[in-house]
């Protein structure tokens, strides 16, 4: 499965956003924030990473029925899309 250009941006996008607010969640830690705001943070970085999974499984799922559409063998079948959904849920 390839994931189209627009997609791809947008979770580049997000992974991004992710990896900056992880270095935030980290310099929380150093200085000694409350854990309420860090576990804040945290919740916002996994909401983003899921995004970001479940926009992949979302390209997925409609190159698997461009595919069918078309009378073409999908490059990845709706089963494995389904484990890679419920690893994320």
């Amino acid at each position: 499965m390839q994931i189209d250009g627009d997609a791809l941006g947008d979770v580049i996008k997000r992974l991004r956003r992710a990896e900056g607010q992880i270095r935030g969640v980290i310099a929380m830690l150093e200085d000694g924030r409350d854990c309420a705001d860090v576990v804040t943070q945290l919740a916002a970085v996994s909401k983003a990473l899921d995004r970001a999974g479940f926009k992949i499984i979302a390209t997925g799922l409609r190159q698997c029925v461009t595919a069918e559409r078309e009378g073409e063998d999908p490059s990845i079948d709706v089963a494995q899309l389904e484990k890679l959904f419920l690893s994320l849920a």
